[in-house]
C-alpha cells in the first residue's frame, strides 16, 4: 500500500463527509427561518443513520460480490471479513477500510441532497424511514450497478468518475418523485417564490460546498496521482465557469444578478462536473460548467412556473446537473487525459456515448419509479407531511421544538 496514497483519500473522505454540513447550511439559508433549524437536523440525522445503514448492509450490497450484475450478496455484513490491513479489492494501494469510509460519505450526503424537494413540508419521523429504505432498495442497487466490477451498466460500458449518475441523477429523480407526491407547500399557488431566511448561510455552504468537492471528484482517483489533480482543477473551472453563466442569465433575465444564483450556479456547476471530472481535460469543463449554470436557471423558473414545487430546486439543479454531466463525459471523456478512462463521441467513440445515455435514462426511471413507490409506502406507515397547523408554525418548532434564535 502507499503512504501517500492513503494519506490523500484519507483527507478527500474528511471532505467529503464536510459536504454534508455545508449542504445544511446551504439548504437552511434557502428555507423560510421558522423551517432552518429543521433541514440543519435532517442532514445530520441522515448522516448518522445512513452510517450504520452502510455499514450494517449498504456496503455490502453495493460493494459485495455480485449476483447476477444486479446487487451485491452479503458477505460483507457488518464489514465481516474486513481488517484495517485487509487490501483494498477496488484500489490496491489503500485498505479496504478506508475506501468503505469513502464510499461511505458518499451514501451518506445523497439522500441528504433529496430533503431540498420536500423541505417545509414533511415529517421528521417519515424521513428517516424513507432514508433507510432510499439508501437500501434505490442507492445500494445503482452503486452497484455502475461501482461494482461486476455491475452490469459498468459492464455495459458505462463510466461515472465521482457520482454523476450514482448521486445526482439519483437524487436528482427521486427528489421529483418526492415533489410530486408530498406536493405542495399550502400557500405556494399565491406566491411561488419564498424569501431565502439567510443569504450569508447560503453562500457560507455553497463555498464549503466548493472545498469538499475537491475530495469528493479529486479523491475518487483514489490515489495521491495526475488524475486526482486534473479532476480537482476540471471541478474548479466547471463551477466557476456555471457562476458566471447563472449570474449571466439572471442580468439578462431578471435584471440583476443575485448572491443567491452566484451560491447555486456553483452547486450545479460542480454537479455537472461530477461524472467526467477525471476524464475530460480544461476546455471540455468550462463547457459543461457554461451549459449546467444556463440549463439549471433556466429549467427552475420553468419548473416553478407549471406549478412543480420542488422546494429548493433539486431536479433542476441535481437532476438535470447530473444528467446534462454524465452525457457530457460520453461526449468529451478522452483516453489522453486519462488512459485508464474511455473516449467519448467527439474522440471517435460513440458506443460511450450510448452507454452514458442507457446509464442515465435506466438509473433516472428506477430511480423515480422506486422513490415514488417507497415514498407512498411510508406514507401508509407514518403521515409523510406535517399538518397545516404545523407547516404555519415551522419544522424548527412543529418538529423540534426549537427556534434558530431562541427567544428574545
Amino acid at each position: 500500500m502507499s503512504g501517500a496514497d492513503i494519506a490523500w483519500v484519507s483527507v478527500s473522505t474528511a471532505l467529503v463527509m464536510l459536504m454534508t454540513p455545508a449542504l445544511a447550511f446551504f439548504y437552511g439559508g434557502l428555507v423560510r427561518k421558522k423551517n432552518l433549524v429543521s433541514v440543519l437536523v435532517q442532514c445530520f440525522a441522515i448522516f448518522a443513520v445512513v452510517s450504520l445503514v452502510w455499514t450494517l448492509w449498504g456496503y455490502s450490497l453495493s460493494f459485495g460480490t455480485s449476483v447476477n450484475g444486479v446487487i451485491g450478496d452479503l458477505s460483507l455484513f457488518d464489514l465481516s471479513n474486513i481488517e484495517p490491513t485487509t487490501v483494498g479489492r477496488y484500489a490496491p494501494n489503500i485498505p479496504e477500510l478506508l475506501y468503505f469510509a469513502f464510499e461511505l460519505m458518499f451514501a451518506a450526503i445523497t439522500p441528504a441532497l433529496i430533503i431540498g424537494a420536500f423541505a417545509e413540508k414533511i415529517k421528521f419521523r417519515s424521513l428517516l424511514i424513507f432514508t433507510i429504505l432510499w439508501s437500501t432498495f434505490v442507492y445500494s442497487p445503482i452503486a452497484h450497478w455502475v461501482w461494482n466490477t461486476g455491475g452490469w451498466l459498468r459492464s455495459l460500458g458505462a463510466i461515472d468518475f465521482a457520482g454523476g449518475v450514482v448521486v445526482h441523477v439519483a437524487a436528482g429523480l427521486s427528489a421529483l418523485a418526492a415533489a410530486l407526491v408530498v406536493g405542495k407547500r399550502k400557500d405556494f399557488e399565491k406566491r411561488r417564490e419564498f424569501k431565502p431566511s439567510n443569504i450569508p448561510y447560503v453562500l457560507l455552504g455553497a463555498a464549503l460546498l466548493w472545498f469538499g468537492w475537491f475530495g469528493f471528484n479529486g479523491g475518487s482517483a483514489l490515489a495521491a496521482n495526475e488524475i486526482g489533480v486534473s479532476a480537482l482543477v476540471a471541478t474548479n473551472l466547471s463551477a466557476a465557469a456555471a457562476v458566471v453563466s447563472w449570474m449571466v442569465v439572471d442580468w439578462v433575465v431578471k435584471g440583476k444578478p443575485s448572491a443567491v444564483g452566484l451560491g447555486v450556479g456553483a452547486v450545479c456547476g460542480l454537479v455537472a462536473i461530477t461524472p467526467a471530472s477525471g476524464y475530460v481535460g480544461v476546455p471540455a469543463a468550462i463547457v459543461i460548467g457554461l451549459v449546467a449554470g444556463v440549463v439549471s436557471n433556466l429549467a427552475s423558473s420553468w419548473l416553478k412556473n407549471r406549478g412543480l414545487d420542488d422546494t429548493l430546486d433539486v431536479f433542476a439543479c441535481h437532476g438535470l446537473g447530473g444528467i446534462w454531466g454524465s452525457i457530457a463525459t460520453g461526449l468529451f471523456a478522452s483516453k489522453a487525459i486519462n488512459p485508464n478512462g474511455a473516449n467519448g463521441l467527439f474522440y471517435g467513440n460513440p458506443s460511450l456515448f450510448v452507454a452514458q445515455v442507457v446509464a442515465v435514462a435506466v438509473v433516472g426511471v428506477f430511480a423515480f419509479v422506486v422513490s415514488f413507490l417507497l415514498l407512498k409506502l411510508v406514507g401508509l406507515v407514518s403521515p409523510l407531511r406535517v399538518s397545516a397547523e404545523e407547516e404555519e408554525v415551522g419544522l424548527d418548532w412543529s418538529q423540534h421544538g426549537e427556534k434558530a434564535h431562541g427567544e428574545d
